[in-house]
């Protein structure tokens, strides 16, 4: 998969909409708090950009997540 094209006509760098949809995810964050998460590291995005990433990226990453082994179940 060519990670250009997905993120193509996008303002932010892949790398930051990442780790939007990730946080979103991962720890159920509003769009707000990740919202204030980012402008602490001095990045201005709003939460309807967030909103939107999470909209068009979130069945992807979802996707992604399912794939990684999980760590703590019990194998025999």
């Amino acid at each position: 998969m060519n990670t250009n094209k997905i993120y193509q006509r996008h303002r932010y760098h892949s790398s930051i909409i990442s780790h939007c949809v990730w946080l979103y995810y991962r720890f159920t964050l509003s769009y707000r708090d990740i919202e204030l998460i980012m402008m602490k590291k001095g990045i201005a995005v709003t939460y309807e950009s967030i909103r939107y990433w999470c909209i068009k990226f979130g069945k992807l990453y979802a996707k992604r997540i399912k794939k990684v082994k999980r760590y703590g179940v019990m194998c025999s």
